[in-house]
């Protein structure tokens, strides 16, 4: 048997990644990433680098991406919970410019597989959350863009709309429409 269960979504590419969970009344130990069992599921990247934020109760992180150097990205939550989207923008995709979405938290344990080609962005649900991250490409600061979070085209369906929390650069974002990035 293998340590991880992996899902396609709806979206072909974004994978929900379930390790598996060795517990007992000390704890728990589990793997969040083997390159060989990602590999053999398909999923076979090369991270080059490893993030982290922290964030409170409604911070609405993205929808963000990097327009010459795409990222892909396998994301997870240390504590609290998050609902994480990714948006397709891949040139000629059957589901460019929609969206799936996922609830990972500390407690389910679940990660995303986001490849190349996608707009990415988090909500968090919780009083606290952290956020780790592996991406395949470095970030390169000049080359981000986005897409503002409520854009009705996209439509996606956030299950925390109120109080929201956002940087001013991410308020600034444009819609799809409007940045009409393809990868």
């Amino acid at each position: 048997m293998g340590k991880f269960k992996f899902t396609e979504t709806k979206i072909k590419g974004v994978v929900i990644v379930e390790p598996t969970v060795f517990g007992d009344n000390r704890g728990y130990f589990m793997e969040t990433y083997n390159a060989e069992e990602f590999k053999a599921a398909g999923l076979n990247y090369v991270f080059l680098q490893d993030n982290q934020s922290a964030s409170t109760k409604g911070v609405l992180r993205g929808l963000h991406f990097q327009k010459k150097h795409p990222q892909a990205k396998l994301v997870r939550v240390l504590s609290g919970e998050v609902f994480d989207v990714a948006v397709d923008l891949r040139k000629g995709s059957a589901t460019y410019g929609q969206w799936v979405g996922e609830r990972l938290s500390a407690e389910n344990k679940k990660q995303m597989m986001i490849p190349r080609g996608f707009a990415h962005g988090f909500v968090v649900l919780s009083d606290y959350a952290e956020f780790a991250y592996k991406c395949d490409e470095v970030y390169h600061p000049e080359d981000e863009g986005g897409i503002i979070w409520n854009d009705p085209d996209v439509g996606i369906e956030w299950p925390l709309t109120e109080g929201l929390k956002l940087s001013e650069k991410d308020k600034k974002n444009l819609k799809l429409s409007e940045c009409k990035i393809k990868f």
